[in-house]
């Protein structure tokens, strides 16, 4: 079981990495080399290395990077995943976001390609912050213009998906973030299935409002309804 990683040393955060990787492919929501995951540590962000498959990944392989100072600046034995930008844009932006995680996953993958954002098909949707989780404009992996379009994506959500690529999640920390990417897959899938059986019904703003409601009431900043 992935802990919360806030109150971790360096050292635990990062085998909680190599341990998220890992489960992330063990589960079927990423493939291969595919995907990355970072953790926010004080005023640093560990990430994952490039193209180190993650059965082969050792904690001290994970990157280090600084939130302020020198942009692109790292340390470490191995280079950051080509996709820090985002990363590192992310926690920068986002002061909220203590982890995370991008994936291939499939579902989210075959939206992202068809380029259809997912509306509230359900109301676990309230769980990303609003009443869809959007698509983020086409850029190549690892440049500024992928990070800048996935900001826009993520305004006033936690969620987005990647035209062509993938999906990105955050949370508070690296278990929630995990929640979260198992989360937008799932409701991926349903989403992708109803419009095989002529679409949802999608739930209204009053009611996803309500959902979000309840949501801080029931514990669900923590764990799934």
């Amino acid at each position: 079981m992935i802990e919360r990683v806030n109150r971790m040393t360096e050292a635990e955060i990062r085998r909680a990495i190599v341990d998220a990787c890992r489960h992330m492919n063990a589960i079927g929501i990423n493939q291969g080399t595919s995907g990355n995951i970072s953790v926010r540590n004080g005023k640093t962000m560990l990430i994952t290395p490039s193209a180190v498959p993650y059965d082969e990944m050792r904690p001290e392989d994970i990157a280090v990077m600084p939130l302020e100072g020198t942009y692109g600046e790292w340390t470490g034995r191995l280079q950051p995943s080509t996709e820090w930008r985002f990363h590192l844009d992310i926690l920068r932006a986002r002061p909220e976001a203590g982890a995370i995680v991008h994936a291939h996953a499939a579902y989210c993958t075959v939206l992202a390609i068809a380029r259809k954002a997912i509306p509230a098909c359900h109301y676990m949707m309230a769980a990303f912050g609003g009443t869809d989780v959007r698509v983020a404009d086409y850029a190549t992996f690892g440049t500024s213009e992928l990070s800048r379009n996935a900001l826009k994506a993520l305004e006033g959500r936690s969620a987005c998906l990647l035209a062509n690529h993938g999906m990105i999640v955050f949370g508070p920390n690296l278990a929630r973030a995990m929640w979260a990417a198992v989360e937008l897959e799932t409701i991926s899938k349903q989403y992708y299935l109803s419009l095989l059986i002529g679409g949802p019904h999608v739930l209204s703003d009053a009611e996803i409002a309500e959902t979000a409601l309840k949501f801080g009431s029931y514990g669900a900043q923590d764990r799934a309804a």
